[in-house]
């Protein structure tokens, strides 16, 4: 449960743990049970400071960050070990909510940490007055649901029989509760399972009707008469996805046949019903609701087009079509979209016409599945953006201008409250590991082995994957070339048939792969070829990277909580900086040049600065302090701004970095919008 995070719901989780005296609190030292800790490397530079930073952080997200102590309030199924920890939500909420525990065991954690993703699944399960195992019983079902196809990932991943043993009774016994659910239940005389679609648990995420202009009956989506009794894509085809699955797990164990038919054939009808109703031939995509009514919404949500290609509801006509003609905003794939009348732009919606990174994960799998080599590039490309120019991975972004931004919503009695977006959130982080996984390396698990179906873009160059733990293998992966096409696949130098290595593979091993039949094109739109831009999916004009002769602050890599912001004036770019308030606070500018001789030369910040003195920070290249600068007061107003000039700038190497940094002795606390370099 999530993402709503109504005034109830906070009280509750604070009544809850400040009740509750037994177990480990959130940020205890976990035991995680030796989690595998790959490294992804470029041999692009640029390549390697994007996506390859991105990924470093996503890693650390996981597996530091939000990986926390067992808790034994979370021990209701009995199944967890108490030596190893859970993956909590992310910051600002340290619980394993259900939905964001399948989530991040599918996405990442499963493959990453296989004893943490088990105990993060079996921490959402509880049982019944008879001690039977289900998925914890609440008012967002969806939850209870996703949960299924995360358990069948998590049996694939490691082959765990014991696990899938009991996963499989929690599962069938949460599916015949919800089928015969009154609330959020099945609806007959549709075929379809009606409640909240799968991500918006909010009201913002739906249009009027079932809303109202002012979100007068709850800040929650189930509340909702018309929410309630509606059906929703990505909820039925959740469902479809549950009941394929419960039925893989039933014929992996070796259950009745009749038994497994069962399934399956609960599984078709509900695919026949959600392509009955909520296809639309006249938009080429999935309608978003249909109420209880007929009444049909051919609105576009981004995680029921991703489900539609994932879980093969949509047939290859229908898929192609659904990547022809959706929409996707500046920063990435939108929640719903387009903007509802009580929102805009200038006000988007917390769930709709606004950016979470989750749904961008989806998207790009779906793309990758498709083939769509740009489209898949251009929104990993995204969300790596979004991640190192604003210090980590954070829960909602702005749509149009990439800053990181909550939304809009009903508060209790306020209309259009502005949401906060937290930081560390654990499925923003995953999203992009999947993004990796799944899509770059095309990584997918079968009952017989890891299958290799690669997706790498031109321009990004050469990439290789270390230290990838499979089950009781230790595989390096070596991409060559670019695009869609195995050329060539060897393992330990040696050609082998098909692109599977086996389940039962142990010891080290290197898998190389080379592709070919890539698409072309020239993404960033800076007339370099992609094949030869060095910076693909970032215009610029040095070998296609951007210029050292004007940055943009919020297009660096931004760590120790600087983050994107957009709430004075006077700034250049699409935002200004804001965040370096506090030791550790550091913006770093790649100076991409046309060669690596030695050179000097100025650099040039312009800032904001109000404080009543001037304030001071250190200048770095390369990682080594130059030495320390200043900048003066500009006026009294955060919506001014100077410049300050540093001469005598040695630089080396074809990509150096600067930084600017808050470091021990500096005072900070200044905004900053962008660098200039000029050699003497």
């Amino acid at each position: 449960m999530r993402h709503t995070r109504t005034a109830g719901r906070r009280i509750a989780l604070v009544l809850l743990a400040l009740t509750t005296a037994c177990g480990n609190v959130a940020g205890a030292a976990p035991a995680t049970a030796a989690a595998a800790t790959p490294s992804l490397e470029f041999a692009n530079p640029g390549s390697q400071a994007l996506f390859g930073t991105a990924y470093a952080a996503a890693l650390d997200n996981l597996l530091r960050t939000n990986t926390i102590g067992y808790d034994a309030r979370y021990d209701k199924s009995g199944l967890l070990d108490p030596a190893v920890g859970i993956v909590r939500a992310g910051g600002g909420y340290d619980q394993p909510w259900t939905r964001d525990a399948s989530i991040n065991s599918w996405n990442a954690t499963s493959l990453l940490s296989p004893a943490l993703a088990k105990n993060t699944l079996w921490a959402v399960v509880d049982k019944d007055a008879a001690g039977a195992l289900r998925v914890q019983q609440d008012d967002q079902q969806w939850d209870q649901v996703v949960w299924v196809s995360a358990a069948w990932n998590h049996f694939l991943v490691t082959g765990d029989r014991a696990f899938l043993d009991n996963a499989y009774r929690a599962a069938g016994n949460t599916l015949t509760i919800r089928e015969h659910a009154t609330t959020a239940g099945f609806n007959p005389a549709y075929g379809l399972f009606t409640g909240p679609s799968f991500f918006n648990d909010g009201i913002a995420g739906y249009p009027a009707p079932p809303a109202d202009a002012t979100e007068s009956v709850s800040t929650g989506s189930s509340p909702w008469p018309g929410v309630a009794s509606g059906m929703y894509l990505s909820t039925n085809e959740v469902y479809y996805a549950a009941y394929v699955n419960a039925a893989n797990m039933a014929e992996r164990l070796g259950r009745p046949a009749a038994e497994v038919a069962g399934l399956r054939t609960k599984a078709a009808a509900l695919k026949t019903a959600i392509n009955n109703h909520f296809w639309n031939r006249a938009t080429g995509l999935y309608d978003y609701q249909l109420l209880a009514d007929g009444t049909r919404g051919a609105y576009q949500e981004g995680t029921g087009l991703a489900f539609a290609i994932l879980f093969g509801v949509a047939d290859p006509a229908q898929a192609r079509s659904i990547v022809a003609h959706a929409r996707e905003m500046t920063w990435g794939m939108p929640d719903t979209y387009p903007h509802w009348d009580r929102y805009s732009a200038a006000q988007p919606g917390r769930h709709n016409g606004i950016v979470w990174p989750l749904v961008q994960g989806l998207w790009a799998k779906a793309l990758a599945r498709q083939g769509d080599q740009n489209g898949f590039a251009a929104e990993t490309a995204r969300l790596a953006k979004l991640a190192t120019g604003n210090s980590g991975f954070w829960e909602i972004y702005n749509g149009d201008t990439g800053v990181v931004d909550g939304g809009y919503q009903r508060l209790g009695d306020t209309v259009k409250f502005h949401w906060g977006s937290q930081p560390d959130q654990t499925w923003s982080a995953t999203a992009f590991l999947d993004m990796v996984h799944s899509g770059l390396f095309g990584l997918t698990f079968t009952n017989g082995g890891l299958a290799f179906a690669p997706d790498l873009p031109a321009g990004w160059g050469d990439v290789t994957l270390r230290n990838l733990r499979y089950r009781a293998a230790d595989l390096t992966i070596a991409l060559h070339g670019s695009g869609t096409t195995i050329g060539s696949f060897t393992l330990d130098g040696r050609a082998v048939p098909g692109t599977t290595v086996p389940a039962t593979l142990t010891g080290s091993h290197r898998v190389e792969i080379t592709l070919t039949g890539a698409t072309g094109g020239d993404r960033d739109g800076d007339g370099v070829p992609d094949a030869q831009d060095r910076c693909a999916d970032t215009a610029g004009t040095v070998a296609g990277c951007p210029a050292p002769g004007h940055l943009e602050a919020e297009d660096a890599y931004n760590t120790g909580g600087v983050k994107t912001n957009v709430n004075h004036t006077g700034y250049s770019g699409r935002a200004f900086l804001d965040g370096l308030w506090a030791q550790g606070a550091a913006s770093s500018f790649t100076l991409h040049r046309a060669s690596d001789g030695a050179t000097t030369g100025a650099v040039t910040l312009r800032y904001a600065n109000a404080n009543n003195d001037t304030r001071t920070m250190t200048l770095s290249v390369d990682g080594r302090a130059v030495r320390q600068v200043s900048f003066p007061k500009v006026s009294g107003s955060w919506d001014d701004w100077g410049t300050a000039t540093f001469t005598d700038v040695l630089l080396t190497g074809r990509d150096p970095v600067v930084t600017l940094s808050y470091a021990a002795g500096d005072t900070g606390s200044i905004n900053l919008d962008w660098l200039e370099y000029h050699g003497s």
